[in-house]
């Protein structure tokens, strides 16, 4: 089993997007897939068209009220299951903080897991916080999508500092880049200076409509245009990850 957190110290980079994605090519490569929405927003659960079973399930995981299986549902796609975000989410730093061993918390429910499931993908919420602690030790690899500008070049490099200086295991550390626009030269010129760091995917998501209608049609992409160049973007981007991964 192989955990991937998608992840981003800022917000609106294409995370959940790529997370949705990922997930679905991941069970079309008939890989049991599991999606976790970490994030408060919910947006990966809307895409999925899921609702939480359980009132207050994040909290009640986290505190060991429920069994995991308890918040795990199926979706309406073959070999995709998802924990539906709720709205305890937004309080889990508190309630991860309070609990002995907390940095671990999420990797021992993980692990819980294995056997069950080829692929598990996490949906995560900006920023640095007790959480993220718990998912950077949890997964097995952060997938961090970047657009190439100033500022999240600047933000790419305070991530790898925070693991550098917490001690954690960079090697876990992967990139791609994301709402790519080629016509604009400084995208260009970070994109170039980037593939240097070898953290970054060759091949990236362009910024395009039919990776914004997501939100109309509540699916992934190639559900609604499976001919079109986003569905083949990500599916390209897609194989090179799982080949990186899985070798």
């Amino acid at each position: 089993m192989v955990t991937i957190a998608l992840y981003n110290l800022k917000g609106g980079v294409g995370k959940t997007a790529s997370c949705v994605n990922f997930a679905w090519l991941a069970a079309q490569d008939g890989y049991k897939t599991l999606l976790w929405d970490l994030d408060p927003q919910g947006s990966t659960t809307f895409y999925y068209q899921a609702k939480p079973r359980v009132k207050g399930g994040m909290k009640k995981l986290m505190s060991k009220e429920i069994a995991l299986e308890e918040v795990i549902m199926a979706t309406d796609y073959e070999n995709i299951d998802i924990i539906p975000a709720d709205i305890s989410a937004r309080n889990l730093d508190i309630i991860l903080g309070d609990l002995k061993s907390s940095k671990k918390r999420l990797k021992s429910i993980i692990q819980e897991l294995e056997g069950e499931y080829d692929f598990v993908f996490i949906d995560c919420p900006p920023g640095f916080s007790v959480l993220s602690e718990n998912i950077f030790i949890a997964a097995d690899i952060i997938l961090m999508p970047t657009i190439p500008t100033t500022l999240s070049v600047r933000t790419y490099q305070i991530v790898k500092d925070y693991f550098e200086e917490r001690e954690l295991d960079l090697s876990k550390m992967m990139c791609f880049f994301t709402m790519v626009d080629r016509r604009k030269s400084m995208h260009q010129d970070i994109m170039e200076e980037l593939y240097k760091d070898n953290r970054f995917f060759w091949n990236f998501i362009p910024y395009l409509s039919d990776v914004e209608k997501m939100g109309i049609h509540q699916a992934p992409v190639a559900v609604f245009a499976r001919s079109s160049y986003a569905a083949q973007c990500y599916s390209d981007l897609w194989q090179e990850i799982k080949e990186g991964v899985l070798e």
